[in-house]
């Protein structure tokens, strides 16, 4: 079981302590778990064909800044999921091993039968599939097995900073993240 910093650190306070369940709940409205996902800010998701070649998904992706493609029987969003292709799979996929892009259909490339959630889950499944799956994206599939949407870790901030923004943009300049960015 992994420690938590109050595990590993001796704070020298105990009396502050005592009652930090109760401030932990003070802003924090657990019923925000048991909320649809469907209040999550969601985006119609990218479709392609498995036979699509992967330069076409990376173009799409980028075009429409995204870290995936979800992958279906026909490319529309009225067939089955059959996988997902993200930015994940260009780095470790085909960069890694020096595979031409062009060259390539996103079927060979891709995660197939992906982990995903039905439209009538919880904000609390989303969590936990990303945290327990180490998923930066969710695909959401209707009763036919049809994509939804896709949720991803972005969306999920977003939310958190929505519900709760006197406690987030209220932070002293010291926590603030410098305004750059970097990377993926």
């Amino acid at each position: 079981m992994a420690d938590t910093i109050d595990d590993l650190a001796d704070f020298g306070d105990d009396g502050y302590f005592d009652n930090r369940e109760a401030r932990r709940s003070e802003g924090f409205d657990a019923g925000l778990l048991r909320e649809s996902l469907r209040v999550l800010p969601a985006r119609r998701p990218i479709t392609l064909a498995p036979t699509a070649n992967v330069t076409e998904a990376m173009r799409a992706m980028q075009r429409e800044h995204r870290g995936c493609v979800l992958v279906t029987d026909d490319g529309t969003l009225k067939s089955k999921l059959v996988g997902i292709f993200t930015e994940r799979d260009v780095l470790l996929r085909i960069v890694d091993r020096g595979r031409n892009p062009a060259a390539l259909a996103i079927g060979d490339v891709m995660t197939e039968d992906p982990d995903h959630l039905s439209i009538r889950a919880s904000v609390a499944y989303v969590l936990n599939m990303m945290s327990v799956g180490g998923f930066r994206h969710i695909p959401v599939v209707d009763d036919e097995h049809h994509p939804a949407c896709v949720i991803s870790v972005r969306d999920v901030v977003t939310f958190l900073v929505d519900a709760f923004p006197r406690e987030i943009m209220n932070l002293p300049a010291e926590h603030v993240a410098a305004p750059t960015r970097e990377g993926a």
